[in-house]
């Protein structure tokens, strides 16, 4: 028997059923757990386009809908500079999900492609101001970004594979340059295998990378591109043959950090070695 549910009802269906263990309930624990949202916030949604922006706005559109906790939403997408088959798919998607969107454009691609060093860096820095100071403008207090449980495992690893230091990524922060802003990641307790799960079952086409400066190189890996974080997403999915559950043990261990065994450790910015209280 045909469905009568429009296409955005199927896709909130199948949030609140077929993947409500694997997608709403990681959702609403992490958003509880880290006190994401509370009462009185206005959240600006930072939509990229891709699949997992896209779900979080989703998911933030059912809490907004059924949450006991009273709180406002922008969903804001950020045009640094599309071309314009990814500005209408954007635009198409929003639509056919019933996410009311509002768009604003920068020229930051144009600005930091015509560096010469670290173009990547300068556009993360760039587009996250811009959608701090814009959700400032609207009245929102935080901004919630699409990071899922395994950008915070492969932050870990890159941290102290490439960058010496053990370091993971929180799940919400105080903005240093916008004073009363925060970020959010409602995400943070979701797997990426299970989004793209629920894109495919939806049959839903997002974004890959609308970045104008990687959308002409050649790419590797399914599209993924080549890049250190790459190399530690193939690095986890080789692991993982022999050790199922080698992503939970990773991300549980951002949460049992035990300082007491690490010979030295930075808080505030100030170093500290065990020598310190060795003798205590």
């Amino acid at each position: 028997m045909k469905s009568d549910l429009k296409k955005y009802q199927l896709v909130e269906k199948s949030i609140q059923k077929k993947y409500h263990k694997v997608l709403w309930t990681p959702f609403v624990q992490a958003v509880k757990k880290y006190e994401l949202i509370n009462e009185g916030d206005k959240v600006a949604v930072c939509i990229s386009g891709g699949k997992d922006s896209m779900l979080m706005a989703k998911l933030v559109q059912l809490l907004h809908r059924h949450s006991d906790v009273p709180f406002d939403v922008e969903y804001l997408v950020m045009d640094p500079g599309y071309n314009e088959r990814n500005r209408q798919k954007i635009e198409y998607n929003a639509k056919l999900l019933q996410i009311p969107i509002t768009v604003f454009e920068t020229d930051i691609f144009d600005v930091a492609n015509s560096t010469g060093k670290s173009p990547c860096y300068l556009c993360a820095r760039m587009r996250r101001g811009s959608l701090y100071a814009k959700a400032k403008e609207l009245g929102c207090n935080k901004i919630a970004l699409g990071h899922h449980m395994n950008d915070v495992i492969e932050t870990t690893v890159m941290a102290m594979f490439y960058g010496s230091q053990l370091q993971a990524m929180l799940p919400k922060l105080h903005s240093t340059n916008f004073e009363g802003m925060e970020l959010i990641r409602p995400l943070y307790c979701i797997r990426e295998e299970d989004i793209l799960a629920w894109r495919d079952y939806n049959e839903l086409e997002f974004l890959l990378c609308a970045c104008r400066f990687t959308e002409n190189m050649n790419l590797t890996d399914g599209g993924l591109g080549d890049s250190k974080r790459e190399e530690i997403k193939q690095l986890i999915s080789s692991l993982k043959k022999d050790n199922p559950l080698i992503e939970s043990s990773i991300f549980n261990s951002i949460h049992s950090v035990n300082i007491e065994m690490f010979p030295g450790y930075k808080y505030a910015g100030k170093r500290h070695s065990f020598i310190e209280k060795y003798d205590e």
